[in-house]
């Protein structure tokens, strides 16, 4: 569990700030302590894993130049008076040379980046109203900027006029950026940031109104703190990969790097804090589809489950009627076999395909199609044992696994693998080795029959490859 933040009396007591700053020793988890509790007197987090997230992210902005990336912070809500304004606040009064904007053109940004003072922290409220349906192509320039400047050295370039001759420019687009406002952001910014789902108070919630007036030099020596510490550790942070917890890699590595980098700077507790909140919150993110193009796959997966064909009227009928998704209604209109041979193919699946269905041949696809698909971009079905069958390895996923679970319906035996949940005593099916059950004395190809040894623990069949151990692993 993540530990909550001290008390105010815990971090201030009486002449502590006189003290921090006659000594100016703020190379420690004291320091972040303090933020973290300040930050929560006045915003209503949605979890303890997300003001931590918001801790590291403004003591990060202090160091930005240090790192090779930075991520973005965004505070998405569903619906207006989540916090996500008061948390902008805060953050500008926490971070470096802030640049708080609601409708800045691109090139005052270029020109802010650009500045001999020192790189911005770019604070954008109202982004909703930017990437808008109607207003995102218009603002496409701002969208690269945003999506280019997380990775240190990156520039956008630009022509432009010096008396009669046209020159090349390049301008750095690198610098810290936290954004706020409803829904979502367009996919590639998502998957740059920590996103804070921020929510509205529950009643009897209470939280301090801030007042930029009367806390400002509270928060201003927590800022000045932060620039010290910065100035100490930045050698410390410079050029070093923190340890990442298992589980985070590739772009979330990236944008979590700076943050626990920070934290080991910090020391004390927050080392493992930060690694149990950036654990918890990529999974989190992960448990969304990235797009809507994942989001398709994993529907498919879903409709799927325990088929190995359908045509291509069959898996439109199916996704329409899946009431948590958005098939019904793109655009206004249900997505049609066009919509899906188009978004399918981005990924590689055949699409003008011809498949047998009971005696005759319709338009349509095999799993087997979407395989390599599903085993590159949806998260894999959890698995215990593998078991190779060599005469499904065709038109199966590769590396079929099977998952005993406890469960089971009318006393059949449930097995969960990559095609979806199976039962067994069900009817022969003429495709019954493609999707292997236990327990059908049709599908001997799987090598399951009534001589089968049971488990010792739950007294169901056991495949062949399980006997061995004398239970089902989940047993």
């Amino acid at each position: 569990m993540i530990p909550g933040p001290l008390t105010e009396d815990e971090w201030m007591p009486d002449g502590f700030y006189s003290h921090a700053e006659q000594q100016g020793d703020d190379h420690d988890e004291g320091l972040l302590d303090a933020v973290r509790a300040f930050l929560s007197r006045f915003i209503a987090y949605p979890s303890d894993e997300a003001a931590v997230a918001h801790t590291l992210w403004v003591a990060h902005a202090h160091f930005v130049d240090a790192f090779e990336n930075t991520p973005r912070l965004a505070f998405l809500s569903p619906e207006p008076g989540s916090g996500k304004s008061r948390a902008m606040e805060l953050t500008e009064a926490l971070v470096p040379r802030p640049v708080l904007s609601v409708n800045a053109s691109v090139a005052y940004i270029f020109r802010k980046i650009s500045d001999e003072a020192g790189l911005p922290t770019l604070l954008m409220d109202e982004i909703d109203a930017v990437f808008s349906s109607g207003k995102a192509e218009v603002h496409e320039d701002l969208r690269g900027l945003l999506n280019s400047g997380y990775r240190k050295g990156a520039t956008a370039g630009r022509a432009a006029i010096r008396g009669r001759e046209i020159v090349t420019e390049e301008w750095p687009s690198f610098c810290a950026v936290a954004l706020a406002g409803l829904n979502q952001l367009p996919d590639t910014l998502m998957t740059r940031s920590i996103v804070i789902p921020m929510k509205r108070r529950r009643p009897g919630q209470k939280i301090e109104p801030y007042r930029r007036r009367v806390f400002a030099s509270e928060a201003g020596r927590l800022r000045n703190r932060l620039a010290r510490f910065a100035e100490s550790a930045r050698a410390e942070v410079a050029g070093v990969w923190p340890d990442l917890p298992e589980g985070i890699e590739d772009r979330d590595a990236d944008i979590w790097e700076p943050l626990l980098s920070v934290a080991d700077a910090a020391g004390g507790r927050w080392p493992e804090t930060a690694r149990e909140a950036a654990l918890v919150m990529v999974a989190k993110a992960k448990e969304k589809p990235a797009t809507l193009g994942i989001r398709l796959l994993a529907d498919i997966r879903d409709v799927l489950d325990g088929r190995d064909r359908i045509s291509t009227t069959d898996l439109l009928g199916a996704l329409d009627a899946i009431d948590t998704a958005p098939w019904a209604s793109i655009k206004g209109e249900p997505i049609d076999a066009r919509y899906l041979a188009r978004m399918l193919g981005r990924y590689e699946i055949p699409t003008n395909n011809t498949v047998r269905i009971d005696g005759g041949t319709v338009k349509g696809y095999l799993r087997a199609h979407f395989a390599d698909a599903f085993q590159r971009y949806l998260p894999a079905v959890t698995a215990v044992t593998a078991v190779t069958d060599v005469e499904t390895q065709a038109c199966a996923e590769p590396e079929q696994r099977y998952l005993h679970l406890d469960s089971g319906v009318g006393g059949e035996q449930v097995i969960r693998n990559k095609q979806g949940v199976i039962r067994n005593k069900q009817p022969e099916s003429p495709y019954a080795r493609l999707s292997p059950e236990v327990g059908n004395s049709g599908n001997a190809g799987n090598g399951v029959n009534d001589s089968t040894p049971a488990c010792a623990v739950c007294g169901f069949p056991m495949h062949p490859a399980l006997t061995a151990a004398g239970t089902h692993p989940s047993c």
